[in-house]
């Protein structure tokens, strides 16, 4: 098995990468001369450091949760550099910045479907007994312990504000 073809595996099973696996993920796009991947690992394990000593303790080593943290905060930051090139009108940038970010979406857990999303949502409105756009705050702190790496929270926020405000 090629080790592109592990990560895709592991990923099926909601396993996140470790540190390490991401280390051995960038020799092998070194290896294999991919500028691109090679680039995009390297920020992302810059990330993971700087993580850890934002963190704030010698020698604390990022957590599977803190690394899909710091993907989910890469993805984001990708996500908001498109738009600003976008409205910039620098195709080129943004062109750099998709292929980037579909990379990045690799190293995330198979991610949920919109309908599973709003039956979800559905469903933790109905437990919490939420009823206004107030109880938005509850509603999204429930489903982030449910959703947390398998959705877009943006979007689960959009769909519990559209909820809430048509109850």
């Amino acid at each position: 098995m090629v080790w592109g073809d592990l990560y895709k595996e592991t990923l099926k099973t909601s396993f996140i990468m470790t540190k390490q696996q991401l280390q051995e993920e960038l020799k092998q796009s070194m290896l294999a001369k991919d500028e691109l991947r090679t680039s995009v690992l390297r920020l992302l394990l810059s990330s993971i450091n700087y993580y850890e000593i934002e963190k704030g303790k010698a020698g604390y080593e990022a957590t599977d949760d803190d690394i899909l943290i710091v993907i989910q905060r890469e993805i984001k930051q990708r996500k908001d550099s498109i738009e600003h090139f976008e409205s910039a009108g620098r195709q080129e940038l943004v062109d750099k910045e998709q292929k980037e970010l579909e990379i990045l979406r690799k190293y995330l857990p198979e991610q949920m479907g919109e309908d599973e999303v709003k039956s979800i949502v559905e469903q933790t409105i109905k437990e919490t007994g939420s009823s206004t756009i107030q109880d938005m705050g509850k509603v999204m702190g429930a489903l982030n312990a449910k959703l947390k790496g398998k959705a877009d929270m943006g979007m689960v926020s959009q769909l519990v504000k559209e909820k809430l405000t048509t109850s």
